[in-house]
């Protein structure tokens, strides 16, 4: 049974067959590559999440001030500062993710194959469920990291406490909000980030069959497959067009779910409160904090992501 519906043609060189890969292999391997990504990445994550929280009489509100801010008052660890938190729970969110991911794109595609759309059409809705649902089921993981970590990016910046390391984060929430409080901003975050995954692969899945039939290439059709250059470079621009869609959309809700997760025990504010606080102090484009560091997070990850995909297809298939 083939991952997807049955593919010929230069796209079809970018889909897995869930089916035909050793699951083990795969894990391990992506599992280092990953972990890998995050190591490059993660200090676009902490600028931006800076960027968010900063009070509006804060000097740093710029991506280029905030990393400046930060390596002159700590070097180069100031700019990973949670990053023990997010490599331990990294894994086994990934793990979860590619899973339901790759056995939902199974499901979508055969439920739309029937509707007789175009293309792009179904690729879009196919992988729009499919990164949907993986993020539901990767947010039960994803959300006590993402509260711990994000209480470690902003220490002591702005008027924020300051922690020993991330199990003193927990054991402060725990202490003061008990589970609830690893889980708080779960609603937002599920909301920020399952639309968010959605509109990604969305815009991927589409943008890529696009780009293909501009540059000639049909499903179906007995012509050569395309190079690796031109694989990657078209994959790439694909990433780059999902990123800048997703970000525009759900940067807001992303900003909002941020400052909640990081307030003070003592303010608790709600999320209608934090939103009439970033109308009153800088308008409608306080919502869009950080919207260039979150651009090119989300561009570089899902472009990485694909081609990690590409060379996971190739080497951890069964023989």
């Amino acid at each position: 049974m083939e991952a997807a519906r049955s593919q010929t043609g230069a796209f079809g060189q970018t889909e897995i067959n869930w089916d035909k890969l050793d699951k083990t292999k795969f894990y391990v391997v992506g599992a280092g590559i990953f972990s890998g990504l995050t190591v490059a990445l993660y200090p676009i994550s902490v600028v931006k999440t800076r960027m968010q929280v900063a009070s509006k009489d804060a000097v740093e509100r710029s991506a280029f001030l905030v990393t400046r801010g930060l390596l002159k008052a700590e070097g180069i660890p100031g700019l990973y500062r949670g990053f023990g938190t997010v490599i331990t729970g990294a894994v086994p969110t990934r793990i979860i993710f590619l899973t339901a991911l790759e056995t939902t794109k199974v499901a979508a595609f055969k439920m739309v194959e029937p509707l007789k759309l175009s293309e792009p059409t179904e690729a879009a809705i196919a992988n729009g469920i499919a990164g949907m649902t993986a993020s539901l089921f990767s947010q039960a993981v994803f959300v006590p990291i993402d509260v711990v970590s994000q209480r470690l990016m902003v220490q002591g910046y702005s008027g924020h406490a300051s922690y020993n390391g991330g199990l003193d984060v927990a054991r402060q929430v725990l202490k003061s909000d008990g589970i609830r409080g690893l889980y708080r901003g779960f609603g937002l975050s599920v909301m920020t980030y399952s639309p968010s995954s959605a509109v990604w692969w969305a815009s991927y899945g589409s943008s890529q069959r696009f780009i293909w039939r501009l540059l000639g290439h049909v499903t179906g059709s007995d012509e050569p497959p395309p190079g690796e250059g031109t694989i990657v470079a078209v994959q790439a621009a694909g990433g780059i067009l999902a990123g800048a869609t997703a970000s525009c959309i759900t940067t807001p809700l992303d900003t909002i779910k941020t400052r909640l997760q990081v307030m003070g025990h003592e303010k608790r504010p709600t999320a209608r409160q934090v939103v009439k606080g970033l109308i009153s102090d800088e308008g409608w484009t306080g919502f869009y904090r950080g919207l260039g560091p979150r651009f090119f997070s989300m561009s570089a990850w899902g472009t990485s992501m694909i081609l990690a995909y590409e060379y996971l297809s190739k080497n951890t298939s069964f023989t």
